[in-house]
């Protein structure tokens, strides 16, 4: 079951779960139950990990997905529930450090294949960004509650949101697929090396459409895109840091509007799942357009996208336009 989530509403999960129904029908885009169903059961955390799963796995896996379409990723809280059906699937897909939540139910889980993403690829430390812009309390804060796996200088989770490392990602988690399920390793391989092909043409349209710019700064509402920027040559300008949900200081507004002078910004990037209020009000304030630049962290029906490469061929047109490409 190639499963597609994005449309269902939380009622009738909801309902489902109260029922203790394993299996909802194909034609209602979730999935089944993990562990109910005679195919390689996933557990993906969000998102970017449920379209690893789908697109790897193809009509072999029947994926669930812990975060739910519109849901904030970050803070997520586990129920019961899924902390059960977790234990009940074959595989386990996530990335460490960015939920923590997730990160404690599966080291206590007994799921046979345990696939962290972020072992997949080499994490960097954006922190920088953070600890440059809010304060040394404010970002102790962040490194603390969000990424508690990180240490001192936490390391970006974000790492999606470049095509090249999420590719690497790709590549482990069709390898741990072919492990834990060689019966349809070679499907498995087969699809893994389509997705790769997507993968590369979305890099190269971003190494194309961003090569010649009028400016290479650009501002977004948090701190997601550090991975990208320096994949293609630009300066990410956070209003806030790692954390979505966190409060820039005045002194951190009054600074952007100052750089946003020098640099020739033109544009405040908000996203689809958390309060575009600061963005706007910074935009307000100093002069500057708005635009959605999307982290990905979930597909709604306010996505600019139905799936994670046409949300990323959004981000790339608001871009080149922001940033006058050429």
């Amino acid at each position: 079951m190639n499963v597609r989530r994005r449309r269902i509403s939380g009622i009738a999960v909801t309902a489902a779960t109260a029922l203790g129904l394993g299996t909802l029908s194909a034609c209602s885009s979730d999935s089944s139950a993990a562990g109910n169903t005679d195919k390689f059961d996933v557990v993906a955390s969000f998102y970017p990990m449920e379209y690893l799963a789908e697109q790897i796995g193809g009509d072999h896996v029947n994926v669930t997905t812990l975060t739910e379409p519109g849901q904030e990723p970050h803070d997520l809280e586990l129920s019961a529930k899924q902390t059960a059906q977790m234990g009940e699937a074959d595989a386990v897909l996530y990335l460490k450090s960015l939920q923590p939540a997730v990160d404690e139910a599966i080291a206590q889980s007994d799921v046979k294949t345990k696939i962290d993403a972020a072992s997949l690829t080499k994490l960097e430390d954006h922190g920088n960004v953070e600890h440059d812009h809010g304060g040394e309390e404010h970002a102790d804060e962040h490194a603390e509650e969000e990424h508690s796996e990180g240490g001192e200088h936490a390391l970006d989770p974000h790492v999606w949101l470049d095509p090249v490392k999420y590719a690497e990602i790709a590549q482990g988690v069709a390898e741990s697929f072919e492990k834990a399920d060689p019966d349809h390793a070679d499907d498995y391989r087969k699809n893994a090396e389509a997705l790769a092909k997507k993968l590369s043409g979305l890099d190269t349209a971003f190494k194309e459409g961003l090569a010649k710019t009028d400016n290479k700064v650009f501002f977004t509402n948090h701190a997601a895109f550090g991975y990208l920027a320096e994949r293609y040559g630009l300066t990410q300008e956070a209003i806030n840091g790692l954390d979505p949900e966190s409060e820039p200081s005045p002194a951190r507004i009054k600074e952007l509007q100052e750089e946003a002078k020098a640099d020739g910004v033109t544009t405040v990037f908000y996203e689809t799942l958390v309060s575009d209020k600061t963005a706007k009000t910074l935009a307000k304030d100093a002069g500057l357009k708005t635009d959605v630049l999307d982290p990905l962290e979930g597909i709604t029906d306010k996505s600019k996208g139905e799936d994670y490469v046409g949300v990323m061929e959004a981000n790339l047109k608001a871009l080149e336009t922001a940033l006058g490409a050429k």
